[in-house]
């Protein structure tokens, strides 16, 4: 049973909960999605409204829906679904149906997205921002590291429109 709640009522520590526990990043909608495990994002305010933002290189399968919806999900889980996460954030939904090979059971969105049953909080956010990371922008030689392509991410994001929490 989901509860709708505030996004500031979450008890989470938001470091562990996307560093730690991963996430997965989910754009379009029940009748064509992708879905693709983040660590690195964060919530917060901006504009006076509760967002969260996450990152996206342009070569993911991912990246497509995400730039033709606009909205998007994240989706966080407990523990007994790492190997799920891993799954989806090393196997291309190109190649692979995610939700077949994991067990991860779609659910549509208020807003007509995707999250997953299985999660223990999902995030329904609409993009109201983006940038591209800018190579010029990068301060410290070691994060420029990262990118040994020349791939940089694009930056989304999106105000939290509906907080979803897991009953206990």
């Amino acid at each position: 049973m989901w509860n709708t709640i505030a996004p500031q009522e979450l008890d989470d520590n938001v470091f562990k909960l996307i560093g730690d526990g991963w996430m997965l990043i989910t754009a379009g909608g029940m009748d064509g999605w992708n879905t693709m495990t983040a660590s690195w994002g964060g919530m917060g305010v901006l504009w006076n409204k509760t967002v969260c933002f996450c990152f996206i290189r342009p070569q993911r399968h991912t990246y497509g829906f995400m730039e033709r919806g606009d909205y998007f999900t994240l989706s966080f889980f407990d523990e007994e679904y790492r190997k799920a996460l891993n799954y989806c954030g090393t196997v291309s939904g190109r190649d692979k149906d995610k939700a077949a090979e994991t067990g991860l059971k779609p659910v549509k969105s208020a807003s007509g997205g995707v999250y997953f049953e299985q999660a223990r909080l999902a995030l329904e956010c609409r993009k109201i921002y983006y940038q591209d990371i800018e190579p010029s922008h990068i301060l410290h030689t070691n994060i420029d590291g990262i990118y040994p392509n020349k791939d940089y991410h694009r930056m989304y994001v999106g105000e939290i429109v509906n907080c979803l929490s897991k009953a206990d």
